[in-house]
């Protein structure tokens, strides 16, 4: 778990997680692409007090988006401007325990 961004709007939190797979572990070691990986990201909308969490195709683009938007040297706006477009999914509320 990795805390990518905090913002007076946002937080977002990465998630990798390794999955244990039956291959050899020589065999992995041999291909590492090989590894099965799950994760992805959770967005927190600290205004709504909404949360979402995505996975697989819709990380990805998340993930690709995120660095096409770093590579302009954004805004704290338009980086909350871009999560917000996914934040918006979101319809757990963020519960205290």
């Amino acid at each position: 778990m990795q805390m990518l961004y905090n913002s007076p709007s946002y937080v977002v939190v990465q998630f990798d997680v390794q999955v244990d797979s039956t291959v050899n572990a020589e065999l992995l070691d041999a291909n590492p692409d090989w590894r099965l990986s799950r994760g992805g990201f959770e967005i927190v909308d600290k205004f709504a007090r909404k949360e979402i969490f995505i996975e697989g195709a819709l990380a990805e683009a998340f993930q690709d988006g995120v660095t096409a938007l770093i590579e302009t040297e954004p805004s704290e706006e338009e980086i909350d401007d871009f999560i917000q477009t996914y934040a918006n999914l979101g319809n757990q509320p963020v519960v205290m325990h």
